[in-house]
């Protein structure tokens, strides 16, 4: 069975065009079925060892699945990471493997067929296009400790505490389901204000030699289209807020952000907050734009989003200046976290670009991009919205 599968991966994966896939799927779907899927699963959780060792992480990979396939390969794909997972008893964070469903391996054939609802030939193509991006992946920057690294064990350093994390969730849950802004306003920025003071203990208690030794980490966002740009600003105005560096990588379509673990989390909730309602905000805007007869742009959207962005970037940029100056004896503490910071990202990232963005043309979306900012509340969303936002 193994010299199947090696004769079929050597026609699929390593060719540069399609002409093999059939090839490879042919050999594949005639060979006994059991045997195959069984091989084929302990060979594309190699893979995905492979890609984390690289760099990579089950979002990143999946995300990239989903731009260059389609659902099935998602779901194909999420069943090698799950694999994958059995191997470690913990995981780091951030992980997201999900669980593996199919009982023995020997079985996975037959059920992941009968999931699928489709010919041996469909899913033998599908698992070899699946592996196909995995054996292409690059190297790109770690962010994190590989499964089953000791390392992994320091990761809770830093972390906001759960009480005061319940907290703050607690508050943009009830910012979200309010329909008095002024409540809205309210309540987010008192979850805002828990966010900056576990930033300023934080660095207090390193600086006063009681923190753990903690040192700046990453994590990845995704920044999918459409509209990417703006959503890339976005999240680097977010960032810069709440001490932490973003670095956008387009052609992968995420951002790494930089910072400490207490950070990087403020970072994720908020930035998923202000992109749901700035899509809400921008779907408004567009009824209004039709009712008056005009039809919808991408010119408008394009517009309307990187107004809200660059509005945003404004007014978290003279939130953060306000909250640091109200207690001046600070600063040092804070200061040296900024440089810690810094120091992490060059580290990580020695050689960056600038990116010239494409113009906003549209001068009714401009306008109404920045009033949507300066109306838009520090909440956050339900997982369903927060999906949606996400992926454009």
């Amino acid at each position: 069975m193994k010299h199947v599968v090696d004769r079929a991966f050597d026609a699929a994966l390593y060719a540069q065009d399609d002409t093999g896939l059939d090839t490879g799927a042919s050999l594949l779907a005639a060979a006994a079925w059991g045997e195959v899927g069984q091989e084929l699963l302990a060979r594309g959780e190699g893979f995905v060892r492979q890609a984390w060792e690289r760099g990579w992480q089950p979002a990143d990979v999946v995300r990239l699945v989903r731009r260059d396939l389609d659902e099935r390969h998602v779901r194909l794909v999420g069943d090698l990471i799950a694999g994958e997972a059995r191997r470690y008893e913990r995981l780091p964070a951030r992980w997201g493997a999900g669980q593996a469903w199919w009982g023995e391996d020997a079985a996975y054939a037959e059920r992941v067929a009968a999931r699928e609802k489709c010919d041996r030939f469909s899913l033998a193509t599908g698992v070899l296009e699946v592996l196909r991006v995995l054996v292409r992946l690059p190297s790109v920057e770690p962010v994190g400790p590989l499964p089953g690294d000791p390392a992994g064990e320091l990761e809770a350093a830093g972390h906001i505490e759960p009480r005061m994390l319940g907290r703050i969730r607690a508050l943009l849950a009830k910012a979200e389901a309010t329909t008095f802004p002024e409540e809205a306003e309210a309540l987010s920025a008192k979850a805002q204000e828990l966010m900056a003071r576990h930033t300023v203990d934080e660095a207090l208690l390193a600086v006063r030699g009681g923190g753990s030794g903690q040192l700046p980490g990453a994590c990845r966002i995704g920044v999918e289209p459409p509209y990417e740009e703006a959503k890339a600003v976005l999240l680097d105005a977010v960032a810069r807020a709440n001490r932490c560096q973003a670095v956008w990588n387009a052609a992968f379509e995420f951002s790494t952000v930089v910072g400490f673990e207490g950070d990087l989390e403020s970072v994720e909730l908020l930035y998923t907050s202000l992109l749901v309602q700035g899509t809400a905000a921008m779907t408004r805007a567009e009824a209004g734009q039709r009712a008056g007869g005009r039809k919808r742009t991408k010119t408008f959207r394009q517009s309307f989003l990187l107004a809200y962005a660059s509005r945003l970037g404004q007014r978290l940029a003279e939130t953060a200046e306000h909250t640091a100056a109200e207690v001046p004896d600070n600063l040092p503490a804070l200061v040296a976290r900024d440089v810690a910071v810094s120091s992490r990202a060059e580290e990580m990232f020695p050689k960056t670009t600038t990116t010239r963005l494409r113009g906003a043309t549209d001068l009714a979306g401009w306008t109404d991009g920045t009033e949507a900012a300066d109306r838009a509340h520090v909440g956050t969303a339900g997982r369903a919205d927060r999906r949606q936002a996400l992926r454009g």
